[in-house]
């Protein structure tokens, strides 16, 4: 009985050491902290944020060494960048022009056959994405500014990539975010397929003080996430929000200008970058019937200096607290979550194009919440417009200037 016993707690403390060495083997790697936030410029408010780690988490270093390089600086105002099947990527500039670029960084000449966007302001050729279908179907969908009567509404387009990949082909407005506005900020204009193969369009409140209340609005298509089918239908499986008249596309309500929306690789959530006022930019786990609460609570304040809201408040039942926040602010636009091994600490990680921020800015998240923050690229001094992720793996980021960057393991 002795020696049956003494091979019982051998064979369990084996299979303890091989599950540890599993474990330890399939954990990702962790960057070194650096003990401070990265952020060391004082805060517009002195608001509390809600929960520890909301915003200024200690700064975080990548271990692995990598490289950036820049493949071309001859866009002109790059907005929205993505990969084509073949590993080339797909970037739209504001002006109206959409081209292809090679990984090598051969600029494409503009394709033609898009419709005419309004380019002034913050308006323009925003956003795209391709369809999951593309190597049989061709589609492009894209967002831009489009002029209607009484102004201009973000609109959301689909066209067939010509197979000589010279045009757009049969272009065709399939979504208007309504009601139009006269002005020319604020649009948002991001769009991505969802794991449903349905498309996420993220729309602007258009920033006037007459129009901002619209974010909370559920009759109109302002400052909200949109869920629709390819056909620009409302698709199916939206929660639909109980008021009266409630539009049957909202997915979530109460955003200001969201730049940014992204798939979790693991999870599958979908994640919203959102530029604040004067503060309080946010990062946003996106669930479906929620509110999110701009202009009601905010954790930022007017431009002017005043308070938004009397009396300001940053907590509100019933309003969704942003996962993490900046003060000042960044200015979050494009971003994607990082999957792969090239540089496996990186893993699941969040890159956000930082315009005012002039850096990529990387969250490191667990459980849904930030736990590390590190500024990538910020002695390149540029504005980061978008960021997506190769078929190669290598992070690939446009910036307004008209750079497009290549980053990678060295």
């Amino acid at each position: 009985m002795k020696s049956v016993s003494w091979f019982i707690t051998l064979a369990v403390a084996l299979t303890v050491l091989n599950g540890c060495s599993k474990d330890d083997k399939d954990k990702k790697p962790e960057s070194p902290s650096t003990g401070k936030p990265v952020e060391t410029n004082p805060p517009n408010t002195n608001y509390p944020p809600a929960f520890a780690g909301q915003t200024r988490v200690n700064g975080v270093k990548t271990a692995a060494a990598y490289q950036a390089t820049v493949l071309t600086s001859a866009l002109a105002a790059p907005w929205g960048i993505t990969s084509l099947p073949d590993g080339r990527l797909l970037i739209t500039e504001k002006a109206g022009r959409m081209r292809i670029v090679t990984n090598t960084g051969q600029v494409g000449n503009p394709i033609t056959g898009i419709p005419a966007v309004n380019a002034s302001g913050q308006g323009g050729l925003l956003g795209l994405c391709i369809d999951p279908q593309f190597t049989s179907n061709r589609m492009v969908y894209w967002v831009f500014a489009e002029n209607v009567s009484g102004g201009t509404v973000t609109a959301v387009a689909k066209g067939r990539l010509a197979d000589n990949e010279a045009s757009i082909e049969n272009a065709t407005v399939i979504y208007r975010a309504n009601p139009p506005f006269n002005g020319n900020l604020h649009y948002g204009g991001r769009i991505l397929f969802d794991n449903t193969g349905h498309l996420i369009v993220s729309t602007g409140e258009r920033s006037s003080l007459t129009t901002r209340s619209l974010a909370q609005s559920v009759t109109a298509a302002l400052g909200k996430i949109i869920r629709i089918t390819t056909s620009g239908s409302p698709a199916p499986g939206n929660p639909g929000f109980s008021q009266s008249g409630a539009l049957p596309e909202l997915y979530s309500i109460g955003h200001r200008n969201p730049q940014g929306i992204a798939i979790h690789p693991k999870t599958g959530d979908l994640w919203e970058s959102e530029h604040g006022p004067r503060g309080g930019d946010e990062i946003n786990r996106v669930q479906a019937g929620a509110n999110y609460g701009w202009p009601v609570i905010t954790y930022g304040i007017e431009y002017s200096g005043q308070p938004i809201g009397n009396p300001p408040i940053q907590q509100q039942n019933g309003m969704e607290q942003p996962v993490y926040y900046w003060d000042p602010v960044i200015s979050p636009s494009g971003m994607t979550f990082y999957k792969g091994n090239r540089i496996p600490e990186w893993e699941n990680d969040l890159f956000i194009g930082a315009l005012s921020g002039t850096h990529i800015a990387r969250l490191v998240i667990e459980d849904n919440k930030v736990v590390g923050e590190e500024r990538l690229l910020a002695s390149e001094n540029q504005r980061f417009r978008d960021i997506t992720q190769g078929k190669d793996e290598a992070l690939y980021a446009i910036t307004d200037g008209g750079r497009l960057y290549k980053i990678d393991k060295q």
